[in-house]
């Protein structure tokens, strides 16, 4: 099949290039003309593990193609896919002007029979909008008999396995009204889907909001066991028991229990916010998805916190090492990533920083340009921590899991670790003769 996928960030180039191997023909479409130049000379704007090998060799091979052209990526097209970004409004709602924009391209340059597909995480009543554009635009060309349907297929792709989640999906959800629409979605999908009952067919505003409720509710796992954390260290509990404790009850299960320092990304933050203004905005107030909102932001604070309550609001003269700036592992992704908040604090009460990630620092450099002074940006684990007070692990990257602790003894100023993922079991690092701070687990083993 011919397909059109408009936005070539995360989800468009991820699920771009995973049809590519599937054996049909895609065109990439981006309005960045240097992004594009990019992928033809096959360098990829993201890190994604496994993304630039089926980039390379779809593209190779011919069947993936990118331009900047929608007209030129339509024109065969069955299937138009819209995978451009939402991002949050001011006030949390979604910005729909990307769509919006691609809506009228479509309706601009459309030539026969089309499926127009939102990927995009949209609130319930964009598809509809997005109809009226297309319609419009074909009206104004005197196009008005050109048909076309809409569907909404929003994706569960998670950075750092995206590739392996197009490949080997949980579930694939189809909100369309149209039955025909319908069939040629599960024909489109079904090299990817052992049955027909991992594909979902619902409404369109069912879809759109399971995308929403299914990221609410993960985010809501997340600050639930934080909040129980901070008990923890209260109280003197271990937030790594209570997690066994609760995750073996099979109507709880164990995945998204961890604590750590706060959930960053994309898609957690954005669509928790958009959940709560569409609900204010139908006169529902979303206390649940709120307080998510509210609880993890405040948890972004809690390395700082602690940093302050072992060394002071002064921090002048200090220097800390930092472990980590992606918003989570597998990805150089530094969108609403707690780093944002760590660093930025530290620097404020006057430290000075040495940080390393083994993907996000040339997307670190943009988000802390004004800091260029007082951030350190080197090439290794142990060249961060060398002669520092304090070593601030933030992002769960595998090579951080096990170090030589022997040899970061040697580099360090100070046996002093704050750990936000809980990468080390706090009686072990007491007996290597580490002080040792951690998200839930402080009281533990004193």
């Amino acid at each position: 099949m011919e397909i059109c996928m408009i936005g070539t960030g995360y989800v468009g180039l991820v699920t771009g290039a995973c049809f590519a191997e599937m054996g049909h023909h895609v065109w990439c479409v981006d309005l960045d003309q240097g992004k594009i130049n990019n992928l033809r000379s096959e360098i990829l704007p993201i890190y994604e593990p496994g993304l630039k090998e089926l980039v390379v060799k779809n593209s190779r091979e011919g069947r993936l193609s990118f331009t900047t052209d929608t007209k030129t990526g339509l024109e065969q097209a069955l299937f138009c896919f819209i995978a451009v970004g939402t991002p949050p409004c001011e006030d949390g709602s979604a910005d729909l002007s990307y769509i919006f924009n691609v809506a009228a391209e479509i309706g601009q340059w459309m030539n026969g029979y089309l499926i127009v597909v939102i990927k995009s995480t949209v609130p319930v009543g964009t598809i509809e909008k997005v109809k009226d554009v297309i319609k419009s635009e074909l009206n104004s060309r005197g196009k008005e008999e050109l048909a076309f349907d809409i569907a909404s297929n929003p994706e569960f792709l998670k950075e750092g396995t995206a590739v392996e989640d197009f490949m080997v999906p949980d579930r694939i959800v189809i909100g369309t009204d149209n039955e025909q629409t319908a069939q040629l979605m599960k024909q489109l999908y079904q090299p990817v889907v052992g049955s027909q009952s991992r594909i979902l067919n619902m409404d369109i505003k069912s879809a759109q909001i399971t995308k929403y409720a299914a990221n609410a509710m993960l985010a809501t796992r997340i600050s639930f066991m934080n909040e129980i954390a901070g008990l923890c260290d209260k109280v003197g509990g271990n937030i790594d028991h209570i997690r066994v404790g609760i995750g073996v009850d099979g109507r709880i299960g164990n995945q998204f229990l961890y604590a750590g320092a706060g959930y960053g990304g994309s898609c957690f933050p954005k669509d928790v916010k958009e959940l709560v203004h569409t609900g204010q905005k139908n006169g529902l107030e979303m206390n649940i998805a709120n307080a998510v909102h509210k609880v993890n932001e405040r948890q972004k604070y809690v390395l700082v916190e602690m940093i302050q309550k072992r060394f002071g609001e002064n921090l002048l003269g200090k220097k800390f090492g930092i472990w980590g700036l992606a918003f989570k592992a597998q990805t150089d992704d530094m969108r609403e990533a707690p780093s944002l908040v760590i660093l930025r604090s530290l620097i404020q009460m006057g430290a000075r920083i040495i940080a390393y990630d083994p993907e996000a620092m040339e997307q670190a450099k943009i988000c802390f340009k004004e800091y260029d002074q007082q951030i350190k940006y080197v090439d290794n684990m142990m060249e961060a921590i060398h002669e520092v007070d304090a070593l601030v692990l933030i992002t769960e990257w595998q090579q951080f899991r096990q170090p030589d602790f022997a040899e970061m003894m040697q580099h360090m100023k100070q046996s002093l670790i704050f750990d936000g993922r809980n990468q080390y079991d706090p009686v072990h690092m007491k007996n290597l003769g580490f002080e040792y701070y951690c998200i839930g687990r402080n009281g533990y083993g004193k």
